[in-house]
């Protein structure tokens, strides 16, 4: 692994609900800010949790979670992993982004939630396992669907 870059994965509730124009504000901060520190990663929000990865360098990551620890919008920062990578999983984001489905009005039957793997007490390779579902759904999410002939 290289030691030279590192993906933090936290995850935090939000303090009070947040509306899309301050989710759209947040990002549009964390785009400009993290592009300037060669942060890449991934935001994701459902029913005031959030989970997010970042990459980079490590002194730079490691002072953005404290940054972020610090932020009243949220509260209960917890990093669930914390790994040395030798390449960017979300080279080309500085934060993507993606609201997930509430389901309020019932869960499907056979459902298996991956971010609720990432509640308080999962094991690291649970929360591998989740993490790596939940980047699959938003990268296949992300890019243009494409049309059959």
């Amino acid at each position: 692994m290289s030691a030279d870059l590192i993906s933090v994965v936290y995850t935090s509730t939000a303090s009070q609900p947040f509306r899309g124009s301050a989710l759209e504000d947040l990002l549009a901060t964390c785009r400009r800010l993290n592009a300037q520190r060669s942060v890449t990663g991934m935001l994701l929000y459902r029913d005031g949790r959030f989970i997010q990865i970042l990459e980079g360098a490590p002194d730079v990551v490691d002072r953005l979670v404290e940054t972020i620890r610090g932020d009243r919008r949220h509260h209960d920062l917890r990093v669930l992993l914390r790994d040395g990578i030798a390449e960017r999983r979300f080279s080309d984001w500085t934060m993507g982004y993606r609201p997930l489905r509430d389901f309020s009005d019932g869960v499907p039957a056979g459902y298996r939630d991956s971010f609720d793997d990432l509640d308080e007490g999962a094991d690291a390779e649970t929360a591998r396992r989740a993490l790596a579902e939940l980047t699959l759904w938003f990268r296949v999410r992300s890019v243009p669907s494409v049309t059959g002939a």
